[in-house]
């Protein structure tokens, strides 16, 4: 099996060594260590990675997610971001890349193993080549499998948490009816109060994956998905 393939854009020299030392642990290739959007393309054009690991500030006031969505313009590789910002404007604006993982710093290297292993996993899944009645069709190209809790964007599968899952399956079950904050609360945290932000995170992060036409937000009282054109 081929060595999996991880570019690092990181502005700080020590946090980006410490990245490669423990990416090589995982029996992965770095392809070039960078800290500008010039290198990162150029590197990406000479030698294209599987894994893009993304600091979101860069040095000169340049911008990890913008890079982001411009390599997105011609290329379909899983990324990473790696910050040292969790407020939920940054965490809005990364997740609409869809990135495969967000890791605030700092981040210990079992948080950064989890992440890469994902982002691996990602890659090696078999496209799914049919749709079946298990699979409900969500728009933009998205289904979801009811009964493996899976998601689906154009036979490629797109990994979701625990929590994102259990999100979607409830409001596909609520089928097109809108489900009250306090109800989707307490069903997927168990009866037990989550903090105030963190139903919001949740659908941030989801949304960053199926976009912002197919879930609906109505403020104050709750969340419906939008029928697929």
């Amino acid at each position: 099996m081929k060595k999996i393939k991880i570019l690092i854009v990181e502005d700080e020299i020590v946090a980006a060594m410490d990245l490669k030392t423990q990416i090589e642990k995982m029996k992965c290739e770095v392809t070039a260590i960078v800290h500008t959007q010039k290198r990162a393309l150029n590197s990406i054009a000479q030698n294209e990675p599987d894994i893009i690991m993304m600091d979101i500030k860069l040095g000169k006031n340049q911008d990890g997610i913008e890079l982001v969505k411009q390599i997105q313009q011609s290329k379909n590789i899983p990324v990473v971001y790696i910050t040292a910002f969790s407020d939920d404007i940054t965490m809005q604006k990364a997740f609409a890349t869809n990135p495969i993982g967000y890791i605030v710093k700092p981040f210990s290297p079992n948080e950064l193993r989890t992440n890469i292993q994902l982002a691996i996993y990602k890659l090696s899944q078999v496209p799914l080549k049919e749709s079946n009645e298990n699979h409900h069709y969500l728009g933009e190209g998205f289904y979801f499998d009811m009964v493996q809790k899976n998601l689906y964007y154009d036979d490629n599968f797109v990994k979701l948490g625990s929590k994102e899952r259990v999100l979607l399956s409830i409001l596909i079950d609520a089928n097109y009816t809108k489900v009250k904050q306090e109800d989707l609360e307490d069903a997927i945290w168990d009866g037990h109060k989550p903090s105030q932000s963190a139903l919001r995170t949740l659908l941030y992060r989801l949304k960053g994956k199926l976009g912002n036409n197919i879930i609906e937000v109505t403020y104050g009282y709750g969340y419906s998905l939008k029928r697929p054109k």
